[in-house]
């Protein structure tokens, strides 16, 4: 069971699945919010059906963008080139180390048809399976197996801190650009920003960051901080960590810290409530977790895998966290309604 998981991450991990996946996720990202902005538009009561469109579109177009562009400017913040996957490169480099493995190597028939088809054709699960069979009985053989299907990276305590911050700006640049978003909405539809709307977004982009991103992504680090002095190495292991360590800071304490700095910080600033009228509201009475919040966590996966060297799940990150970008931008509180955008109630 083990090794049948292993292939399926080598299965994902090849680099010109990788390249392929990443170039789809751009148009499905742009082409799902084009599609849910109408469905916005749609539902909503026609006389609010331009108001609707115009604030919907805003916070998707700002969200999407932000998020696509996200990875590239975090690398940069970072400092550190990530692989950029081109089709053409990995084709001629996947060439050139079969082409020389055959010319001195003997291999069966099927052996080399399923490397002359790794040269530049995605490989099934099956033929995965098969060269981890047959390639990995001599130490040449092992070396090809590894260069055309490359191991995770095993991340150090040394990465740590970087991973932890590129993903961290990952996240952060959507939510940014879904409150820019929706404020921008705000101002072509109804000329006058609220304070209760910006103080909305802000808690809510507050909420997302903390309780969704940011803090999982510090459990799920520290967590992995602490298996490596401990010299554990073991990817299930570091996996399993990594999940008590997202629970612990990221599920369970996130919700509590981003609602405590929303009532003690924001709300001060944007509701015009009294001291004594604050005192009676509990930490949880606008923002408490519901079943997309927990779905939201899906992220978390992105963390773990990353942080575990796996390559997939990457591509995703900017869809993933740009629904956290988007709940920023309409200003998402626990029943309000004009988190629709459609009225101003």
């Amino acid at each position: 069971m083990i090794r049948e998981i292993k292939l399926a991450g080598k299965y994902l991990d090849q680099p010109l699945l990788l390249s392929k996946f990443k170039k789809a996720v751009p148009p499905l990202f742009i082409g799902g919010s084009a599609l849910y902005t109408a469905k916005k538009v749609y539902e909503a009561p026609e006389d609010k059906k331009k108001h609707t469109a115009i604030n919907t579109g805003a916070v998707l177009t700002a969200t999407v963008a932000s998020a696509l562009a996200a990875p590239k400017i975090a690398s940069k913040i970072i400092g550190k080139t990530y692989e950029k996957y081109c089709a053409k490169d990995i084709i001629k480099n996947n060439t050139k180390i079969v082409d020389e493995f055959l010319s001195k190597q003997k291999v069966s028939e099927k052996t080399e048809n399923v490397l002359q088809k790794a040269k530049s054709k995605i490989l099934s699960f099956k033929d995965i399976k098969f060269l981890d069979k047959e390639l990995t009985k001599t130490k040449e053989g092992t070396k090809v197996y590894k260069e055309i299907l490359p191991e995770p990276d095993n991340i150090t305590s040394k990465d740590i801190k970087n991973e932890i911050g590129r993903l961290s700006i990952i996240g952060f640049i959507p939510v940014a650009g879904g409150i820019a978003g929706g404020l921008a909405g705000e101002q072509m539809t109804d000329k006058k920003i609220t304070k209760e709307h910006l103080g909305n977004r802000i808690k809510e982009g507050a909420y997302q960051y903390l309780a969704n991103i940011f803090l999982c992504n510090i459990g799920a680090g520290i967590a992995l901080a602490g298996l490596e002095k401990a010299n554990v190495h073991s990817k299930s292991a570091r996996a399993l960590g990594m999940i008590g360590g997202i629970v612990t800071t990221g599920i369970i304490g996130g919700s509590t810290i981003a609602n405590f700095i929303g009532k003690k910080v924001i709300n001060p600033i944007f509701d015009g409530k009294t001291k004594e009228e604050r005192k009676k509201e509990s930490l949880n009475s606008e923002r408490t977790p519901e079943v997309l919040d927990i779905c939201l966590h899906s992220d978390d996966i992105a963390t773990i895998a990353v942080m575990s060297g796996l390559k997939w799940i990457e591509p995703t990150l900017p869809i993933l966290y740009g629904i956290s970008g988007y709940r920023a931008g309409i200003g998402y509180r626990n029943g309000k309604k004009y988190n629709e955008l459609n009225t101003n109630a």
